[in-house]
């Protein structure tokens, strides 16, 4: 199932006589713009926010779903095409979801950060994300952008090449979406709301899941085990996303190799790999060529944890099942005989020097057609710290951080304050006063150790803050890990651009030497990026998108305990360099 054809063929009757009716109605109405050349059409879909009982693990529950699927919907469109995604609000919780990864080019209203570009569609009320697919096509994904109501509701987005356009590597027989996630049996609404309460760490998951099922390896699972059934000899292209909400995952198929062909929605150079690392917030698209010949075994599709710091983590496999189509003669033996399930072999827990490797392998393709706009020259340059860090305990109050306190994160010891108003309707209207302040550091306020002994005090301070930038501005930014509680891998992620990892290394950022040996020809473009445990990376982007972007680690539990800031870029000169005003429907808070 290549680009052509993805579309569901019951689907694809109705919907071609309605998009011939409206493209006939468009060329009455508008010759010259339904006649450009490779103009998009537009997509609508309607997402119903809903309850529903749901089973794993030998438990029912009830989740937050989108249209009573777990995982949600897929959005399928291609590269140009307009998307109207009506989100209805029926359960008792206040919601949005966020498109991730996709640019939002002066859409910022439709990119979905809960208090940062909209307030939340609240129970009863609705709101239509409105937004074009510019200069991307690959796998993304859509999630809900409040609270941890993540966990349950998020889904795939598949952008196809425009029209007649091939990928730049071998058409597969067919595309398989496999997404990863968490799997809690408690409410994790509860959950997240007691520890921030407490101070303390909430409990880890106890599953993961691929495509929302657990697998063989977890208690009265086996039926809920995703199978992927494939024909001898051909090539499958999986989409992979990673929905968990706070582990990074390793990946294999047990006697097979995988060839990484895309990262977050921008085509690599391929490379062959075993195993997969892939961070919350990533996607990965790799090519899976099978066996020639039907082999008697089934073999383990499995993913498990990459997990760096010393706090408690969810250490258990979720597994599926790659089965070969059998020739009819070896059918009926196999029916009597059960197939031995091979597995694979997956690195460490804890192994850094894989996780290194990996992502050093990832490099984008450069070339005349895919070429790298990497900003050669910076106009800002910011190192932030990002980490754990603590707060004092409320007076009267017990709390289970280190020595009575409270757990914290933050980026240069500015732990986020979520503010009760949208920042871009304040930025928009004016009125900044009371909600934001323009005075983020654009370093932290004192230099120390940063991966050696932390220094004596760990309290972090609070605020609303941004920084502000003029458009099109090159920005350079560095992160630095640091060892205040524990080192760890922080996924960044950045609403609103991609950004091109330039550099990363082990230890402290050195200004005088590192910046000698970044990669300016080809390096990896993403929108999101571990920062190496006990580490840095270096990224640049262009501020080309006028708006407020938020940007966070994609461990849900560092994002709640406040590793996370956001970006003001300002409006640019021309008509096109502007932020269009919010729609009528926008939620109010």
């Amino acid at each position: 199932m290549g680009p052509s054809n993805i579309f569901p063929p019951s689907a694809s009757l109705k919907y071609s006589m309605v998009v011939l009716a409206i493209l006939f109605a468009a060329v009455l109405v508008f010759p010259e713009q339904a006649l450009a050349k490779n103009a998009g059409i537009t997509r609508n879909y309607k997402f119903n926010i809903k309850m529903q009982n749901v089973t794993r693990l030998c438990q029912t529950k009830s989740i937050v779903t989108v249209n009573g699927q777990f995982p949600g919907p897929r959005i399928i469109a291609r590269e140009g095409d307009h998307l109207l995604i009506k989100v209805v609000n029926h359960v008792k919780y206040n919601m949005t979801i966020h498109w991730h990864g996709i640019r939002q080019l002066r859409s910022g209203w439709a990119d979905g950060p809960a208090y940062i570009t909209q307030c939340p569609i609240q129970t009863g009320h609705s709101y239509v994300y409105n937004f074009t697919v510019t200069g991307q096509r690959g796998t993304l994904f859509w999630h809900a952008h409040i609270s941890w109501l993540r966990a349950t509701v998020y889904g795939p987005i598949v952008i196809l090449p425009k029209k007649h356009v091939p990928y730049p590597f071998p058409q597969p027989h067919k595309e398989v979406p496999i997404i990863f996630g968490e799997w809690w049996k408690t409410d994790t609404e509860k959950l997240i709301s007691q520890a921030l309460q407490t101070g303390g760490a909430p409990n880890v998951s106890d599953a993961y899941t691929i495509n929302g099922l657990p697998g063989p390896s977890y208690n009265c699972s086996a039926k809920d085990t995703f199978k992927l059934k494939v024909k001898p000899g051909k090539t499958y292209l999986l989409r992979m996303i990673n929905a968990a909400l706070n582990d990074e995952l390793f990946f294999s198929i047990a006697n097979h190799t995988l060839t990484v062909v895309e990262t977050d929605a921008v085509y690599v150079k391929p490379f062959k790999t075993k195993v997969v690392l892939i961070t919350p917030g990533q996607t990965t698209n790799v090519l899976l060529k099978v066996k020639s010949k039907a082999p008697n075994a089934n073999f383990l599709i499995a993913a498990r944890p990459y997990a760096t710091g010393p706090a408690a983590f969810d250490n258990t496999t979720t597994g599926g099942i790659l089965e070969y189509e059998q020739p009819a003669s070896s059918a009926s033996k196999n029916r009597t005989r059960k197939l031995t399930l091979l597995k694979p072999a997956l690195p460490r827990f804890n192994d850094t020097n894989f996780a290194t490797k990996f992502s050093n392998q990832i490099r984008s393709l450069a070339t005349a057609k895919f070429p790298v706009n990497v900003p050669k020259k910076v106009d800002r340059r910011f190192f932030f710290t990002v980490g754990l860090g603590l707060n004092p305990c409320p007076k009267n109050q017990t709390c289970q951080g280190p020595n009575n306190t409270m757990l914290a994160a933050s980026i240069n010891n500015v732990s986020f304050v979520q503010p009760n108003v949208s920042l871009l309707q304040s930025h928009f209207f004016n009125k900044s006063k009371g909600v934001y302040t323009t005075d983020f550091p654009a370093n932290p306020p004192f230099k120390f150790n940063y991966t050696g002994t932390p220094p004596k005090n760990l309290m972090v301070n609070s605020g609303t803050k941004v920084v502000s930038l003029p458009f099109n501005c090159r920005v350079e930014v560095v992160m630095q890990d640091t060892s205040i509680i524990a080192a760890e891998s922080h996924p960044l992620h950045l609403h609103g651009f991609n950004f091109f990892v330039v550099g990363q290394g082990f230890g402290n950022f050195d200004p005088n030497k590192d910046p000698a040996k970044f990669n300016l020809v080809d390096p990896a473009e993403r929108n999101t990026v571990g920062v190496p445990s006990g580490g840095w990376v270096a990224i640049r982007f262009l501020a080309d998108n006028p708006g407020v972007w938020f940007m966070h680690c994609h461990l849900e539990v560092h994002t709640s305990w406040g590793l996370k800031m956001a970006w003001l870029v300002m409006d640019g000169k021309g008509p096109k360099q502007k932020l269009q005003p919010p729609p009528s429907d926008l939620p109010k808070c």
